[in-house]
């Protein structure tokens, strides 16, 4: 295989893993609590002046939501839906951000019924539609940010602003009753260059200055959103290298006096921490003279697998079989022709991988059952179990 096992598991963990999946039927995803614990603490260690807000959306499995609550994290919920599991889980409502910027007025005051008081926000009528179902609650601006082309999982058109409108909405925000708190930025999810924050911080810092000083608003938060890496095929720094640069650029913007800064980690406490187990269904070639295989699996993009789209995320994959290695195609079993997951990026497979043997993809905690369909072509969605 073009990887060690041993670079993301050690062998303990993956025996544990691997002994518990043998007696389901696949596919499914196995996550291993402890991994998860350890992530956390290594981000906290790393950021210890920060207050950490898991992404729910991640995996929002009830065993890694009260891990994470009894360790002392807060939430970002994106929907009533995570809002009420979260809550239902003993989730008090000041560990609550509704960091979504697209949101009904009534999902608003829902919230706010619950008692949360902090809200994200990047239009004038979002804006307007909290000051109305929320009144005097605190906001914060998502600002548009640049680095999409070194982020596997860009997340930048869709959400923020321009720091022009930024300011004009923290103002706005003060005339309409509310507090305007912060600052927030996502620089795209599984980001591999460090430098982006760095660009994003200053932005953040010119926001805070000249809201300041000519208009006398006193900004209290940055939230810098996620974007921490997983370990996938493409090689990343480590979290220890992340915090302390992305500490370095706090410093030299904001000096020892840094205001609340907010984390919102969720692919890298949970990816590492999954295994995806599958099941070879079929292996073809297409002519007499082809090179490469097809692999044909019981888990695809629709099962969990969709961040392969345009194969941005590349995940390592697992087999037990040795010998000689031959490129092949990997696709998965459903009747759409999308469901292919590399096809560009061929990966090296064993000539003599058979029908029926497994195939156990690595760092899948994240975005997987999230993104896994209800009933497309019949399947149901993927099982997942916490060990």
């Amino acid at each position: 295989m073009p990887f060690k096992l041993d670079d993301y598991f050690d062998r303990e963990t993956f025996a544990r893993i691997k002994t518990f999946a043998d007696t389901m039927d696949t596919p499914f995803l196995v996550v291993d609590t402890a991994t998860v614990s350890r992530q956390y603490d290594e981000l906290v260690s790393g950021f210890p002046f920060a207050k950490v807000y898991y992404a729910v959306k991640a995996n929002p499995a009830p065993a890694i939501i009260e891990l994470v609550r009894d360790k002392g994290a807060n939430f970002d919920i994106a929907s009533i839906y995570e809002l009420d599991k979260v809550m239902g889980l003993g989730v008090s409502a000041d560990r609550i951000s509704y960091g979504n910027t697209i949101k009904k007025s009534k999902d608003i005051r829902y919230f706010f019924e619950k008692g949360v008081r902090l809200f994200a926000t990047d239009s004038e009528a979002d804006l307007r539609n909290i000051a109305k179902a929320a009144p005097g609650s605190r906001v914060y601006v998502r600002i548009l940010t640049e680095g999409t082309q070194t982020a596997d999982w860009p997340l930048s058109r869709k959400f923020g602003c321009q720091t022009d409108m930024a300011m004009d909405l923290l103002i706005m925000a003060r005339d309409l009753g509310l507090v305007p708190y912060g600052v927030s930025f996502h620089v795209g999810s599984q980001q591999r260059d460090i430098g982006t924050w760095d660009a994003a911080i200053a932005k953040v810092k010119v926001i805070f200055e000249r809201l300041s000083e000519e208009d006398g608003i006193e900004l209290k938060m940055i939230n810098m959103g996620g974007g921490f890496p997983a370990n996938y095929m493409s090689r990343t720094n480590d979290m220890t290298t992340y915090a302390e640069e992305i500490t370095r650029f706090l410093l030299e913007d904001f000096g020892d006096d840094l205001p609340e800064i907010i984390l919102e980690p969720g692919r890298s406490l949970v990816a590492n921490a999954g295994v995806l187990v599958s099941e070879v269904v079929l292996i073809s070639r297409k002519a007499r003279t082809a090179l490469n295989r097809w692999v044909y699996v019981d888990v695809g993009k629709f099962s969990g697998l969709i961040e392969t789209l345009d194969e941005s995320i590349k995940f390592p994959i697992y087999v037990e079989k040795n010998g000689e290695l031959e490129e092949a195609v990997i696709a998965g079993p459903t009747c759409d022709s999308a469901d292919i997951m590399y096809e560009d990026y061929k990966y090296p497979l064993p000539l003599n991988l058979a029908i029926g043997d497994r195939l156990y993809w690595l760092s899948t905690g994240a975005y997987t059952t999230t993104y896994s369909a209800i009933e497309f072509n019949g399947f149901p969605p993927l099982k997942d179990y916490y060990i």
